[in-house]
C-alpha cells in the first residue's frame, strides 16, 4: 500500500536547493531589475512644462494653445485623441492621409511612433523633423500636447491620453 504521507521534493533535490536554485533566483532578480531599468515595464509620467520647453524644437512649424493656427504644418490643439488628419483648414501630403485612413487616434503609442522619425513611419510625408530621440523628451512633449483641447484651453493631460487610449 502506498505511503500517505506528503511527498516531498526539496529533500531528495538538495542541489535545487543549494547553488543552483540560488544562482537561478539570483539571475531572474537581475533579468527583472535590467528589464525595468531599461523601461521596458515602467510608464514614466511625462511633465507639460518640460514638454513645453521641448516643443520649442516645432514652434517653426506648428503652433499649439489658444489662437493657434495652421503654419507650415497643422496646429495642434486637440491633437490627442484626434484623427490623424484631421486638423481643419490643413493639406496633408496623399502618403500621410493614406497612412492616416485607419488609424482611429492620435494616442501615446501612434505619437511615440510619429515623433521617434515621422520619416520612417510615413515615407514622402512633408514633415521633415528628424525625430525626438531622448525617451524623458518624448513622454515631455506628448504630456505637453495632450495638455491642450481642440480649442487650446488646458486640460489633464493624463485624461486625454487615457481617452486617446481606449478608442
Amino acid at each position: 500500500m502506498p505511503s500517505l504521507e506528503p511527498f516531498h521534493i526539496l529533500p531528495k533535490a538538495p542541489s535545487l536547493v543549494g547553488g543552483h536554485m540560488n544562482r537561478l533566483i539570483v539571475a531572474a532578480g537581475a533579468l527583472l531589475s535590467l528589464t525595468l531599468a531599461s523601461g521596458a515595464f515602467a510608464q514614466t509620467a511625462g511633465d507639460p512644462d518640460a514638454g513645453k520647453k521641448v516643443f520649442r524644437k516645432c514652434m517653426a512649424c506648428h503652433a499649439v494653445g489658444e489662437g493657434a493656427k495652421n503654419k507650415i504644418g497643422p496646429e495642434l490643439n486637440g491633437i490627442v485623441g484626434e484623427k490623424p488628419g484631421a486638423v481643419e483648414g490643413y493639406s496633408f501630403s496623399p502618403a500621410f492621409q493614406e497612412w492616416a485612413a485607419d488609424k482611429a487616434a492620435w494616442n501615446e503609442e501612434l505619437m511615440t511612433a510619429w515623433l521617434t522619425n515621422p520619416r520612417d513611419v510615413v515615407k514622402g510625408t512633408k514633415m521633415v523633423f528628424p525625430g525626438i530621440k531622448k525617451e524623458q523628451e518624448m513622454v515631455d512633449i506628448i504630456a505637453y500636447l495632450a495638455s491642450f483641447d481642440e480649442a487650446g484651453a488646458t486640460r489633464d493631460p493624463a485624461e486625454a491620453l487615457a481617452d486617446a487610449a481606449a478608442q
